[in-house]
Parts: structure tokens; C-alpha cells; sequence
């Protein structure tokens, strides 16, 4: 594949949030986007979006924790968009609650989204990365994976994606393809507002808190990290490999 070719990018939980705009700053960047969702019809705005700004963009649903769902994702991608070399594995999803009152359903739920979710889908959009002989895998980190009280669950889904991102580096890095994390701060998402209900702070109220303890002293926008994440999958990037980029608005340790 020459490097004049449109290159093709599947963000997954494009619907909303982080994935969309990620979605909206590739296909800005000169990408086709395919927009992976569990509801293809919630990915509607973002792939018009993108659509009336000139980009090119296909709406997907599937789960991504299923296995036949996510080789029949990448099939279509490829049928109608051509063969994927980027890759965003962003989907998520909360269960929060202390131990004691974790449920394993709540457990099994969030480590198959962002665990196996990832797993699967980079398994599937891999080989056409190595045919290419370029690939550019980011990961949706967290904050959290430093460990974050209430999220047992999502903690060592986000901690075990940073060690995925590292095996990866290594193994496909022969390949052209690099793999590297982003592990936001404090976004204003929707997943941050239901965050913000479930302790019983309004939302504002709740972002007011947070940038209080942000060097930076403001809460990040889904856009912070679709800059990050448009980094990483650039060409000149390919010497950047195996990292994990915390945007947090200040130092974590």
C-alpha cells in the first residue's frame, strides 16, 4: 500500500464521547473512518458529521467482546471501506461500586468490553496491518488503572491494557505496526456524568470539584484526547511505540 492512499481507521465506541471525536479528527486528518458501536444507529451523528465536512465514514454496530460480531465488523470495514491499518479500541463501559457489593456479572461485563473487546479486535484488524506493513494500535487507558476507589473492575481492565499495549509493541513492532495507550484524566462524558449521578452531585458541581485538583484547573473535553490519539496514529509516529500517555491536565504517578 503506498502512502497516498487513503488510509483506513475503525474507532470502537465511536457513538459518543471520546470515540466520536476521535472518529470526527481522523477523518479530518485524511482517514476513512469506520464508527464501531454495540447500536450502529447511534453512531448516525458522528459518521454525518464527518460525512458533511467532506470525510468518508461507515456506521457499524457490534459488540465487541463477541467474538463472530467483531470478524464480521472487520469483513464489512474492509468490504466497504478497504483493509483497516489503524485502530482505536475505545469502547468501554462502568460498573462501578466497592468490592464487597461488586457483583460478578458487574465484573465479567467490564473486563470483556475493554479486555477482551480490545483483544479481539486488534486479533481481527492485525493481519491487514501486517499485509500492509503499517498498523498503528492506541488503547484506551485510564487514570483509573492507578487504582481509583469504586472501580476494582474498570482499575484492572485499564492497568491490564497497558500491559497488552507493551506485548504488543513487542511483537508487531517488526511489522511496521506500533502500539501505544492513552490513559485520560477527567473528561466531561457522558460516562463522567453518570459517574457524577451515581455519588448524587450535579454535574457541574461534580467537573467544579475535579478541576480543583487539576494542575491545569480545568476538566478535560473528549477533543484533549482525540489530539493524543491523532498523534499516535500518524506517520511520522513510527518510532513511538509501547508508551502509555497520560492526559490528565497535570503529572500522575
Amino acid at each position: 500500500m503506498s502512502t497516498t492512499e487513503q488510509r483506513v481507521a475503525v474507532v470502537t465506541g465511536g457513538a459518543r464521547g471520546i470515540g466520536a471525536a476521535t472518529a470526527v479528527r481522523l477523518a479530518a486528518e485524511g482517514r476513512a473512518v469506520a464508527v464501531i458501536d454495540l447500536d450502529e444507529a447511534a453512531c448516525k451523528d458522528t459518521v454525518e458529521k464527518i460525512t458533511a465536512a467532506g470525510g468518508k465514514a461507515i456506521a457499524v454496530g457490534a459488540d465487541v467482546s463477541d467474538e463472530a460480531q467483531v470478524e464480521a465488523a472487520v469483513a464489512r470495514v474492509v468490504a466497504e471501506l478497504g483493509a483497516p491499518t489503524i485502530l482505536v479500541n475505545n469502547a468501554g463501559v462502568l460498573r462501578d461500586n466497592l468490592l464487597f457489593k461488586m457483583s460478578v456479572s458487574d465484573w465479567d461485563t467490564v473486563l470483556n468490553v475493554h479486555l477482551r473487546g480490545s483483544f479481539l479486535m486488534t486479533k481481527a484488524v492485525q493481519k491487514h496491518m501486517v499485509d500492509a506493513g503499517f498498523g498503528r494500535v492506541v488503547n484506551l487507558s485510564s487514570s483509573s488503572a492507578l487504582g481509583n476507589r469504586g472501580q476494582a473492575n474498570y482499575s484492572a481492565a485499564k492497568a491490564g491494557l497497558q500491559g497488552f499495549t507493551k506485548t504488543l509493541a513487542i511483537e508487531l513492532g517488526k511489522f511496521g505496526i506500533t502500539a501505544n495507550a492513552v490513559a485520560p484524566g477527567f473528561i466531561a462524558t457522558d460516562m463522567t456524568a453518570a459517574t457524577a449521578a451515581r455519588v448524587g452531585m450535579g454535574f457541574e458541581e461534580f467537573k467544579a470539584a475535579a478541576a480543583t485538583q487539576i494542575p491545569v484547573a480545568r476538566v478535560g473535553e473528549p477533543d484533549d484526547i482525540a489530539n493524543a490519539i491523532a498523534f499516535f496514529t500518524n506517520e511520522a509516529a513510527g518510532f513511538v511505540s509501547g508508551q502509555v500517555l497520560y492526559v490528565a491536565g497535570g503529572p500522575l504517578d
